[in-house]
């Protein structure tokens, strides 16, 4: 309630700076969406000074960021580059002791085949003119700004088609593979491995991502010393708004809420969307389906 009144004081007073601190980590999504509404408003004539843990509220807000620990500056620069020092400083001061546990029941090697996806009910008329969400796609990058323990090092991150054709470009709407590929150190040995990745925009906010711990939470797959680990995700691919967009990834060895980072890897992976039929928020979702009806009604 007070948040609620600040703001509404705030919204009729004529400021050239505006202090804000940690005020969007109460409230319901409403609430919190009106206020930063608000304050991209506000930002085109005055400076806001946002105080706050949460990395992804930053991204969106700031054109600059500051990292304070104990009341001493760690980082200053980018948004971005502010909020990857700080994600990797979080793992290494929270890094789980990994997993016990001696299971290792092997997987079945034969995979439920995939059923083919619905397409975008307008993909064809789309492609067909020049808002087909063209997407290039450059190659991995192995000396990306990382961090982790390295007790595995990720070695490839590939797009692919179902063929197993590496992607330069790729269409929105289509379906692709993300192929991870990583090693295990010598004298390491991952019990619970876990592989991962995130989809981000130029600013660095989180469009979407996924991992391997839910698919083997019951039969984890062992990786010994020296082996090779691979891991892929069919999906896909969002209809994106022209931009630079990248594909972080990681693998780790424990559970989703107890685990150890070996290798996280920021921007291994960069790809760019050329034009787009969309318009409006983050990301685009195809769709199956759209009915327009209308119903006469005689008297």
């Amino acid at each position: 309630m007070y948040v609620r009144l600040a703001f509404a004081v705030i919204a009729h007073v004529d400021a050239d700076i505006l202090v804000i601190d940690e005020a969007l980590a109460v409230g319901d999504a409403f609430f919190v969406q009106k206020c930063m509404r608000f304050l991209r408003r506000f930002m085109e004539h005055g400076t806001v000074l946002f105080v706050s843990h949460d990395t992804a509220a930053v991204l969106s807000l700031c054109q600059r960021a500051i990292w304070l620990d104990h009341g001493k500056v760690v980082a200053e620069g980018r948004p971005k580059e502010v909020a990857d020092a700080y994600l990797k400083a979080f793992f290494e001061s929270n890094q789980g002791a990994g997993s016990n546990s001696t299971g290792t029941a092997e997987r079945d090697q034969e995979q439920e085949r995939l059923r083919p996806l619905p397409r975008d009910m307008r993909q064809d008329i789309i492609n067909a003119s020049p808002y087909r969400n063209d997407i290039e796609v450059f190659n991995f990058d192995p000396a990306a700004e990382g961090f982790g323990k390295g007790g595995a090092k990720i070695e490839e991150v590939l797009l692919h088609d179902s063929a197993g054709h590496p992607l330069t470009w790729v269409v929105g709407g289509e379906e692709v593979t993300l192929s991870v590929s990583a090693r295990v150190q010598p004298e390491h040995h991952l019990l619970r491995p876990i592989i991962g990745f995130y989809v981000k925009d130029r600013l660095g906010q989180t469009l979407f991502g996924d991992n391997t711990f839910l698919s083997y939470s019951h039969t984890p797959v062992e990786a010994t010393a020296a082996s090779t680990l691979h891991a892929s995700f069919t999906f896909r691919i969002p209809i994106l708004p022209h931009g630079d967009y990248s594909i972080s990834v990681a693998i780790a060895d424990g559970t989703q809420d107890d685990h150890v980072q070996h290798h996280w890897l920021h921007d291994a992976l960069f790809f760019k969307s050329h034009s787009s039929s969309h318009s409006h928020g983050l990301v685009g979702i195809p769709m199956h389906n759209i009915h327009l009806q209308v119903e006469n009604t005689h008297e």
